[in-house]
């Protein structure tokens, strides 16, 4: 083989060997998943079964005297009814159960409020689930909301009691509530 057949053959297998790969199609997939869970929106917030923390509103009996007979408020979350959005095919139950001092000052199986400073001093209150404060939601009691899917307003109204003796000062109490999904 001359020096010129033998270059010749050198370059053009040289040439095939490059040509073939320098372009080279690789194809695959990517797999995407997700997992949803049941879960419930209150006052905006996102909550998934058995998480905790969440803030169902305030409720402000505003100034009165101590000789008052009784006081009317409402649960309010940023000046509204609170609000319950959970997913399709949950009926959502809101149970309001005990609070700091249940069953203490005048009212056997009535949530209190007790003296920030004064302890042992209490105003007994209730909460409702109509504005006429005809339906007593008792300590432990529930309400069972719509079936899951749209936003719903929740209306829980109260009522405080007056008693003699009452002395001056803010009176205090934490409910604790809970969304059953």
């Amino acid at each position: 083989m001359s020096m010129k057949t033998y270059c010749a053959t050198t370059v053009l297998t040289l040439l095939t060997f490059t040509a073939s790969s320098a372009h080279a199609d690789v194809t695959g997939t990517v797999d995407a998943t997700i997992t949803l869970e049941a879960g419930c929106i209150v006052n905006g917030q996102n909550f998934d079964d058995g998480t905790t923390g969440a803030d169902f509103g305030s409720l402000d009996f505003g100034t009165e005297n101590t000789l008052f007979a009784q006081a009317d408020a409402q649960i309010l979350s940023g000046g509204a009814a609170f609000t319950v959005q959970c997913s399709n095919g949950i009926t959502p139950v809101l149970s309001f159960n005990a609070g700091l001092n249940d069953g203490e000052g005048a009212g056997a199986g009535l949530h209190a409020m007790e003296h920030q400073t004064d302890a042992g001093r209490f105003v007994t209150y209730n909460l409702y689930s109509d504005p006429g404060r005809n339906t007593v939601i008792p300590v432990g009691g529930d309400i069972t909301l719509a079936a899951g899917g749209a936003q719903q307003t929740v209306n829980v109204y109260a009522r405080a009691f007056g008693e003699a003796g009452l002395t001056p000062g803010v009176y205090s109490d934490v409910i604790t509530v809970v969304l059953e999904l």
